[in-house]
């Protein structure tokens, strides 16, 4: 069993940075694939970025693309999103999710533990 706990998010002016961590509980943290979703109030959650076991692979959602970075640090068993120029668009509850496979994917069905979510604002 993985435990994720995400932190970091808050209300920010549009062109302003945050940066979303995810500590995750358990041994096994360094051989999954994560991920970062987003659900605004309404919409279905979407996928924003996905990393694999080593860091060594990425993908973004081209709506991020450029503008915010996955990354992690397995020592610490901790995923990031740094998240730079936000808009309003990016306003949403961001959850972290553990895949019990090291492959990436941007699908949300295929992720096995997610987080409880943290709000990010962005205000215009």
């Amino acid at each position: 069993q993985v435990q994720l706990v995400e932190s970091g998010g808050g209300l920010v002016q549009a062109g302003g940075s945050l940066r979303l961590s995810c500590a995750a509980s358990g041994r096994t943290f360094s051989s999954y694939a994560m991920g970062w979703f987003r659900q605004a109030p309404g919409k279905e959650r979407e996928f924003v970025a996905t990393i694999s076991w080593n860091g060594g692979n990425t993908y973004h959602a081209d709506s991020v693309k450029g503008r915010f970075t996955i990354s992690r640090d397995n020592a610490k068993n901790t995923v990031y999103l740094q998240m730079n120029s936000l808009k309003p668009e990016d306003t949403a509850v961001y959850y972290c999710a553990a895949k019990r496979t090291s492959v990436i994917s941007t699908n949300r069905y295929q992720y096995d533990y997610w987080g409880q979510g943290t709000q990010v604002t962005v205000s215009s």
